[in-house]
C-alpha cells in the first residue's frame, strides 16, 4: 500500500519528496511485484530479477537479456504545452538465430506500447516477414501545464534461456511538428514507421497533406489520425482509425479543422510489407505455413509538406465562374433570337407592304366563306399559297390599258373561294392517294397493293424526301413524342437508385476513412460538406443548364412550327425536312441526365459506378444517329421502343464488359462476333430501306443475289451513295472489333463509347458531304456552329486525355497521375473537360437542329434522300 501511494505521488509530483537514490529502487521493486502477480501459475516459484537503469537520451545501450532477468530503463523529459518534441525508440537484435523473441514494453503516463523483436508482420496468404531492426515513435499525450516533467519506462524481457544481445537507443525527434509550406524529408520502412504532428495555424480551416517519393516501390500508406494514444502506425493496424490511402510516388489528403477538435492531427506514414496493394508483383506462395520470408531492403525515402487549401472566397469565385459561363449562352441565345425575329419581321414587311390592297397582297378579308370551313384534314395547302396563286391570276388578267383592273370585293371573294374549293378537292384526292402508302405506325399493312407500293417507292434508285414522308403527320408526331416520354421515364427510374448508391459510397468513405474506394484527383479535390470533391461535381452544371437551354430552343421552334401549321403555311406543310421534335426533346433530356449522372459518378468515382457516367453518353450518341437518319427517312425510322431496347442491350454489354471483360478472351470473342453480326444486319436494313425479311430463306436469297449480281453478271450496286457509307462503316466497325479482340482494353466502357462516337462521326461526315454534293447549302448560323463545335471538341479532347486518374489501375497507381488545379485554383483538367464537352455537345445539337434550315422553302420532292 505504501509502494502504490508512493508511485502515485511520484507521477503526480505533488507528494512528499524523497531522496533521488531511493526512487529507482522503489520503482524497480514495484515493477517486480507487478510482474510476479501477472505471471500466473506456471511461474510460481520462479525468481526473476529486475535490473533498473536510469537511462539518457541519445545513448546506445548494448545489453543482454535472458529469461531469469528483465531490464527496466527509466527516462524522463520535460514537455511544454507550446512545443511538442517527439521521442523515438530504436531497437536492434544482433543475433541471427533466436530461440525466443525479445519483448519490449514502453510505459508512459497515458499509454503503453509493446512490440517484439524480431517483429513479425504478415502479408497475403499468411506470409510472415521478420524484422530485427525496429523503430517506433512514442505517442505524445497533451498537457495542460505550461511545462511538465514526464517519466516513461522501457522494459526488456524474453523467455529464451540463452542470452540475447540487443541495442537500445532513445532519441528526440526535433522536427516532430510540421511547419506550414515547409518540406520535411524522412525515411521509413515496415518496421520503422514515422508520424509527425501538425497544428492548424490561425485563420486556416483546411489544409492539404502531400507525401511524395522519387520511387514507386516499396508500397506505402499515409494516414491522418487524431491526437490520441495509441497511434496506429503498423501495416496491420494503420487502417483502424482516421483517413488513409495507399501511395507509390504521390499521396494527398485534404484535412479540415472541423474534423479534429484538438485543432491538430498526426500524419502517419507506413511502408507495407508487400507491394500487391500498389500494383506491384506478388511474392510466391509459402511452401510451409510457418516459414519466415526475408523481406529484403524495404526502406523508402519520402518527404511531406502541409499547405493551406483554398478559402471560401475561392469557392464563391468558382461557383460564380461556372454559372457565368453557361448563363452567357442564355444571353447569347436571346440576342440571336431577337435578331432573327427582327429579320423575319423585316422580311414580312418587305413581302407584304402595308399600303397594298388585299388583292395585291394575296390576303383576303375575313368573310363567312372562309376557305378553312371547306378544308379537309388531309389538305396540305395554305390560304397564303392559294391567294398567291390568285394574285398571279389577277396579275395575268388585271391589266386593261395602263392601270390594273380592280375587282369589287364581292367578286374577289367568289374568285378566291372557287380557287380554294378546287385546290382543296385536289389536295384531298392527293392526300388520299398518298395515304395508300401507309398510315399505320408499325409499318405493317393488310392490303397487298399497299405493300407493293412500298416496295416500288422505297426501292427506287433515286429517292426524295416526299417518297419517305407519306405517312400521316399526326401519327408520326405521336410516334416520335414517345422518345421523350420514354427517356424521361428511364431517367427517373435510373437516377433515383444511382443517387442513393453514391450517397452510400460517400458515407462509407467518410465513416471508414478509406480513400482508396474513390479515384479522385487528390491534389485538386475541394470538399464541401460531406462531398470530397465538390469542384468535380460543380463542373457538370453545364450539361444540365445547356440541356435545358436546348429544350427551350426546341420548344420555341416547335411552337413556331405548330403556329405555321395552324395558319396552313405552305412551307411548313410541304417544304423542307419534315419537322418532328420528339427526338430533339429526348436529346436535351439526355444531356441534362448526363450532367446529373456524371455528377453522381464524381461523388465517388471508381470502376463499379463508371457506367453512371457513360450510360447516357450511349443514349446521346444513339439519339443523334437516329435523328440524322430520321431527317430524310421519317416514315421508316426506328420506333422509340426498338431504339431504347437496342441502347439497353448496349448498356447491358457495357456492364458485362466492366465485370467480366478484363483479360477474358471468351468474352471478347463473343462480343466481337455479336458486334460484326449487328453491323451486317444494320447495313442490310439501311441499304434496302427495311424492305427485306430475316427468315429461313434469307441465306437462299443472299446466295441468289451473289450469283446474279457478282457471278452471272458483274453489276455495280444500285444505291452507290448508300453503299459507300455502309462499306466505310463496316471497315471502321470491323477494325474496332479486331482491335478489341487483339488488345482487349481494360476500359471496356470507354471502348464501347468509342465505337458509338466513331459511327456517329462517320455518319455525320457522310451527311454533310452528301448534302453539299446534292447542291444544298449550309446557312450562316449552322456553319458557325459547325466550326465553333469542331474547335471546342478539339480542346475538350485534349483535356480529356490528360488522365488525372484511372480506375484501370490500383488507387496508388492512379494517384501518380494526379495534378494540381489549373483554373482559379479550383478546377482541374477534368473539370475543364466537363465545361468544354458540355458546350461542344450543345453546339452539336444546334448543328443537328439548324443544319437543314436552307431547305425550309424547297419542295420535298426536290430534296434527295441519302
Amino acid at each position: 500500500m505504501v509502494l502504490r501511494s508512493y508511485w502515485k505521488c511520484r507521477l503526480k509530483s505533488s507528494c512528499f519528496p524523497a531522496p533521488r537514490w531511493i526512487r529507482p529502487g522503489l520503482a524497480a521493486l514495484f515493477w517486480f511485484c507487478v510482474t510476479q502477480l501477472v505471471c500466473g501459475a506456471g511461474a510460481l516459484g520462479e525468481v526473476k530479477f529486475v535490473i533498473q537503469k536510469d537511462a539518457e537520451f541519445d545513448v546506445t545501450y548494448n545489453d543482454t537479456v535472458i529469461s531469469e532477468n528483465q531490464t527496466m530503463y527509466s527516462f524522463n523529459h520535460t514537455i511544454s504545452r507550446n512545443k511538442t518534441e517527439g521521442v523515438r525508440v530504436t531497437v536492434d537484435v544482433l543475433q541471427q538465430h533466436l530461440e525466443s523473441p525479445i519483448l519490449f514494453v514502453i510505459r508512459q503516463k497515458q499509454a503503453v506500447m509493446s512490440f517484439q523483436v524480431p517483429l513479425i508482420l504478415r502479408g497475403l496468404y499468411q506470409r510472415k516477414y521478420p524484422y530485427k531492426h525496429v523503430g517506433r515513435t512514442l505517442c505524445q499525450p497533451p498537457t495542460r501545464a505550461a511545462s511538465e516533467t514526464q517519466y516513461f519506462f522501457v522494459d526488456v524481457s524474453t523467455l529464451s534461456s540463452q542470452g540475447t544481445n540487443y541495442q537500445l537507443r532513445v532519441s528526440r525527434v526535433e522536427s516532430f511538428t510540421l511547419q506550414t509550406d515547409r518540406k520535411f524529408s524522412f525515411t521509413a520502412s515496415p518496421s520503422q514507421p514515422q508520424f509527425f504532428k501538425y497544428v492548424f495555424p490561425d485563420g486556416v480551416d483546411t489544409v492539404i497533406v502531400k507525401v511524395n517519393s522519387d520511387v514507386n516501390f516499396p508500397c506505402s500508406v499515409m494516414s491522418v489520425q487524431d491526437i490520441q494514444c495509441p497511434v496506429y502506425d503498423l501495416d496491420n493496424n494503420v487502417a483502424f482509425i482516421g483517413m488513409y490511402q495507399t501511395m507509390t510516388k504521390k499521396g494527398a489528403i485534404t484535412v479540415q479543422r472541423k474534423d479534429f477538435p484538438s485543432n491538430s492531427f498526426y500524419v502517419v506514414v507506413v511502408v507495407k510489407t508487400e507491394d500487391e496493394a500498389c500494383g506491384g508483383p506478388l511474392r510466391f506462395y509459402p511452401l510451409q505455413p510457418d516459414e519466415l520470408i526475408d523481406a529484403g531492403n524495404r526502406t523508402k525515402d519520402l518527404n511531406v509538406v502541409v499547405s493551406p487549401a483554398i478559402n471560401s472566397e475561392k469557392y464563391v469565385i468558382g461557383m460564380l465562374f461556372c454559372l457565368g459561363i453557361f448563363l452567357s449562352f442564355y444571353v447569347l441565345t436571346l440576342l440571336v433570337a431577337c435578331v432573327e425575329n427582327k429579320r423575319m419581321k423585316r422580311r414580312e414587311m418587305f413581302l407584304n407592304p402595308p399600303d397594298m390592297s388585299p388583292a395585291e397582297t394575296g390576303k383576303t378579308p375575313a368573310s363567312p366563306y372562309e376557305y378553312g370551313s371547306f378544308a379537309d384534314n388531309g389538305s396540305t395547302l395554305s390560304s397564303e399559297a392559294i391567294t398567291d396563286s390568285a394574285t398571279s391570276t389577277d396579275n395575268n388578267y388585271g391589266y386593261l390599258g395602263q392601270e390594273p383592273f380592280k375587282r369589287r370585293p364581292f367578286l374577289n371573294h367568289l374568285h378566291h373561294l372557287a380557287i380554294r374549293i378546287e385546290r382543296s378537292l385536289d389536295s384531298v384526292a392527293r392526300s388520299r392517294q398518298e395515304s395508300l402508302s401507309s398510315v399505320e405506325e408499325d409499318d405493317y399493312d393488310t392490303l397487298e397493293d399497299i405493300d407493293s407500293d412500298k416496295n416500288i417507292v422505297r426501292t427506287k434508285k433515286y429517292l426524295c424526301v416526299s417518297d419517305l414522308a407519306r405517312k400521316d403527320k399526326r401519327i408520326l408526331s405521336k410516334k416520335y413524342q414517345i422518345y421523350f416520354w420514354n427517356i424521361a421515364t428511364i431517367a427517373v427510374f435510373y437516377a433515383l437508385p444511382v443517387v442513393q448508391l453514391v450517397i452510400t459510397y460517400q458515407t462509407v468513405v467518410n465513416v471508414t476513412g478509406n480513400q482508396d474506394i474513390c479515384y479522385y484527383n487528390f491534389l485538386c479535390a475541394h470538399p464541401l460538406g460531406a462531398l470530397s470533391a465538390f469542384n468535380n461535381i460543380l463542373s457538370n452544371l453545364g450539361y444540365v443548364m445547356l440541356g435545358l437551354l436546348f429544350l427551350l430552343i426546341v420548344l420555341k421552334r416547335d411552337v413556331t412550327h405548330n403556329r405555321a401549321l395552324v395558319r396552313n403555311d405552305l412551307n411548313a406543310l410541304e417544304c423542307g425536312i419534315p419537322k418532328h421534335f420528339g427526338v430533339y426533346y429526348a436529346m436535351g433530356t439526355a444531356l441534362m441526365m448526363e450532367g446529373l449522372l456524371s455528377a453522381c459518378y464524381h461523388v465517388c468515382p471508381n470502376y463499379t459506378n463508371f457506367q453512371f457516367d457513360t450510360s447516357f453518353m450511349y443514349m446521346i450518341a444513339g439519339l443523334c444517329m437516329l435523328k440524322l437518319y430520321q431527317k430524310r427517312h421519317p416514315d421508316i425510322n426506328a420506333s422509340a421502343y426498338t431504339a431504347y431496347a437496342c441502347l439497353a442491350a448496349v448498356i447491358f454489354f457495357s456492364v458485362l464488359g466492366v465485370v467480366f471483360g478484363r483479360g477474358n478472351t471468351v468474352f471478347w470473342i463473343v462480343f466481337s462476333v455479336i458486334h460484326i453480326l449487328a453491323t451486317l444486319l444494320l447495313s442490310t436494313q439501311l441499304y434496302y430501306m427495311g424492305r427485306w425479311r430475316l427468315d429461313a430463306g434469307v441465306m437462299r436469297r443472299i446466295v441468289y443475289v451473289i450469283y446474279t449480281d457478282c457471278i452471272r453478271q458483274c453489276s455495280g450496286p444500285m444505291y452507290i451513295d448508300r453503299m459507300v457509307l455502309l462499306v466505310m462503316g463496316n471497315i471502321v466497325n470491323w477494325s474496332l472489333a479486331a482491335y478489341g479482340l487483339i488488345e482487349r482494353p481494360n476500359d471496356f466502357a470507354s471502348y464501347l463509347l468509342a465505337i458509338a462516337i466513331c459511327n456517329l462521326l462517320l455518319y455525320f461526315a457522310f451527311y454533310i458531304i452528301m448534302k453539299l454534293r446534292s447542291g444544298e447549302r449550309i446557312k450562316c448560323l449552322p456553319l458557325v456552329c459547325i466550326l465553333f463545335t469542331a474547335v471546342v471538341w478539339g480542346f475538350a479532347l485534349y483535356f480529356f486525355f490528360q488522365g488525372l486518374s484511372t480506375w484501370q489501375k490500383t488507387p496508388a497507381e492512379s494517384r501518380e497521375h494526379n495534378r494540381d488545379c489549373i483554373l482559379l485554383s479550383f478546377f482541374d483538367d477534368h473539370d475543364i473537360w466537363h465545361f468544354l464537352s458540355s458546350i461542344a455537345m450543345f453546339g452539336s445539337f444546334l448543328v443537328l437542329l439548324t443544319m437543314d434550315d436552307d431547305l425550309d422553302t424547297v419542295q420535298r420532292d426536290k430534296i434527295y434522300v441519302f
